[in-house]
């Protein structure tokens, strides 16, 4: 089967500007946040099964462990397991939607996505570090690790911070006006004289 691309004026082909359409201000928050849940939870589950064999039930285990502490998280089994991948994804949606409302506030938020996605990844990151955690029940992180350090700002510099601001970026998106041929407007009528 073969697929032909329709050509434009001058036969030149025009490819679909994919970036054209506008998200709605749910739809931006919904794929927002479950993009940069599954890329969050994806990065930590590769990071940690190859730095310390972690398992992707430890890994939500340790989610969990902000709310009932690490000794209850481990020994709740599957039930631990799943608060931990419902937080994970409700702390996602939260951070999404603070970008999404504060862009409809600052609007450079919205017109620089790369620059404050990078910038709000990063802000992200040692709120949840160094603000969010330490206030939980899951234990303290230890002893630093630049490895853990850098693996954890990087993916919320572009996991987090730059889908976030995508995402708000592209609720703003509108579709482009195409022309329309004099003669595909129908009859004119009269203008009146002034």
């Amino acid at each position: 089967m073969t697929f032909v691309a329709p050509a434009a004026e001058g036969g030149q082909y025009n490819p679909p500007d994919l970036m054209a359409r506008s998200l709605s201000a749910s739809q931006a928050i919904v794929y927002g946040g479950v993009t940069v849940g599954a890329l969050d939870l994806a990065d930590a589950g590769v990071f940690f099964y190859f730095r310390s064999g972690a398992t992707p039930v430890a890994i939500l285990h340790s989610i969990a462990s902000g709310w009932v502490g690490p000794a209850v998280a481990r020994d709740g089994g599957m039930t631990t397991a799943a608060l931990g991948f419902v937080s994970h994804f409700l702390i996602a949606f939260i951070i999404v939607t603070i970008y999404f409302a504060a862009s409809r506030v600052i609007p450079v938020l919205r017109t620089r996505p790369v620059v404050c996605g990078l910038a709000y990844g990063a802000l992200a990151y040692f709120v949840m570090t160094y603000g969010v955690v330490p206030m939980s029940q899951a234990r303290s992180g230890g002893p630093f690790v630049l490895p853990v350090f850098l693996n954890g700002l990087l993916i919320h510099v572009f996991g987090v911070g730059l889908p976030s601001a995508w995402f708000a970026s592209a609720a703003t998106r509108t579709q482009p006006l195409k022309p329309v041929a004099p003669e595909a407007r129908g009859p004119r009528s009269p203008q009146p004289e002034a």
